[in-house]
């Protein structure tokens, strides 16, 4: 497989890290480059280890990762954007706000959105594909896009602080949608 070909994987692999990194964004306060980078880091690594792991699985077990690979990323994604909506509508006085840089919830959300990467990597296992090459480079995109998402989301984070929870929970619940309808389509 070709460099270029690779490297437009990690970028379509990226997409959903990406687009939660700037969810994160929204809510971290006070950024600076080491709370960046542990977002981006738990998302590169993420991703570049998932593609290992299908690949080292192989052939046998692909079919029966891709019947609900999309329910996983769909309910872990959605139950997070509901928890955020909740607590930004709740009257209730807020004991533990949503927080990116929570190791617990920065975990289910690199796992949810490297769910995808997993069964590319069984598809690599299939089409012979130097797997350090392709997961190293798959994990340096995911880093810098997710590096690059988060502090964009930061800067709209400033401009509506009042509406962050429902916008950020409302982006993790549609993109949790997108996974979920991209599997039961395709």
């Amino acid at each position: 497989m070709e460099f270029l070909t690779i490297s437009m994987i990690g970028v379509g692999l990226a997409a959903d890290a990406f687009a939660v990194s700037l969810t994160s964004g929204l809510y971290i306060r006070h950024l600076k480059w080491q709370k960046a980078f542990k977002v981006a880091i738990a998302f590169g690594i993420f991703q570049a280890i998932m593609p290992l792991m299908g690949w080292g699985v192989g052939v046998g077990f692909r079919d029966y990762i891709i019947r609900f690979d999309h329910w996983i990323g769909f309910i872990l994604l959605t139950a997070l954007g509901l928890r955020m909506i909740h607590e930004a509508i709740s009257q209730e006085e807020k004991e533990k706000p949503f927080n990116p840089l929570n190791l617990e919830t920065l975990l289910v959300m690199a796992v949810a959105t490297s769910i995808d990467a997993l069964a590319a990597g069984l598809g690599f296992a299939v089409l012979k594909t130097p797997i350090l090459l392709t997961i190293a480079v798959i994990g340096v995109i995911t880093f810098w896009l997710c590096l690059g998402g988060i502090y964009l989301g930061h800067h709209f984070g400033d401009r509506f602080q009042d509406k962050v929870e429902v916008i950020g929970g409302v982006i993790l619940i549609a993109i949790g949608s997108r996974i979920l309808w991209q599997g039961l389509t395709t």
